[in-house]
């Protein structure tokens, strides 16, 4: 039996899967931790891109930004934050937050930044109020390019989030660090083929509320 095979058998093996420890489990943790770290970023990043998309002000804070923010190594982050808060669920939370960020930040500037201003100007014509406009004018038509940043951010981050094992009892990770040690290779390629599986899933929902945000952005422009 080759290395794939038994790694499809042991994800085959129902053991593997119940109780404290199991794949079940793990994949909760796992989609947890990416769902708060996304969450955080667009929290910060979503206002953010916006104002400075809407107002076209400091237009050169977000590629430096990003660029810097992507610069910085996931683990290295991580390391420094085990180091400061200790052993467990923040650290890489922050990580994954600061790896989240850029993505998110310039997907929003990008569709804010490129509505057209001959439509943001017929909005004005109209009586409409800045508020009135961001929300009703350009974030529909930015929406298709929000949620691709939001979309490969999340990726990103479903992918990285094994690292949370490094400092945490979290995640898919743990089967990868776990099988590391031990040389159980039938272990850690189990894993790596659950978030692989994962990402592929997580994928799919993205794609059609993609697809929903360019249909409705169509609507809005032709509207």
């Amino acid at each position: 039996m080759n290395l794939l095979q038994e790694a499809i058998a042991w994800l085959m093996n129902p053991a593997n899967w119940s109780g404290a420890g199991g794949v079940l489990e793990r994949i909760l943790q796992h989609l947890l931790i990416t769902a708060a770290s996304v969450a955080l970023a667009s929290a910060v990043a979503l206002p953010v891109g916006i104002i400075i998309g809407h107002t076209k002000k400091a237009a050169g804070f977000v590629p430096a930004v990003t660029g810097a923010m992507r610069a910085v190594p996931t683990l290295g982050m991580l390391t420094v934050f085990a180091l400061m808060l200790g052993i467990g669920f923040q650290a890489p939370l922050l990580a994954l937050t600061v790896l989240a960020m850029p993505s998110v930040l310039a997907g929003v500037y990008s569709g804010v930044n490129a509505v057209d201003h001959t439509v943001t100007d017929a909005a004005k014509a109209i009586g409409m109020q800045p508020a009135q406009i961001v929300f009703k004018v350009e974030l529909p038509l930015a929406l298709p390019l929000i949620i691709g940043g939001v979309r490969a951010a999340t990726l990103q981050v479903v992918a990285t989030a094994t690292l949370a094992a490094y400092t945490a009892d979290i995640g898919l990770g743990r089967y990868l660090f776990a099988g590391l040690k031990s040389r159980d290779y039938t272990e850690m390629l189990a894993a790596a083929l659950l978030v692989t599986a994962l990402s592929l899933i997580i994928e799919i929902p993205f794609g059609v509320c993609e697809r929903f945000a360019k249909k409705l952005s169509r609507n809005t422009s032709n509207g």
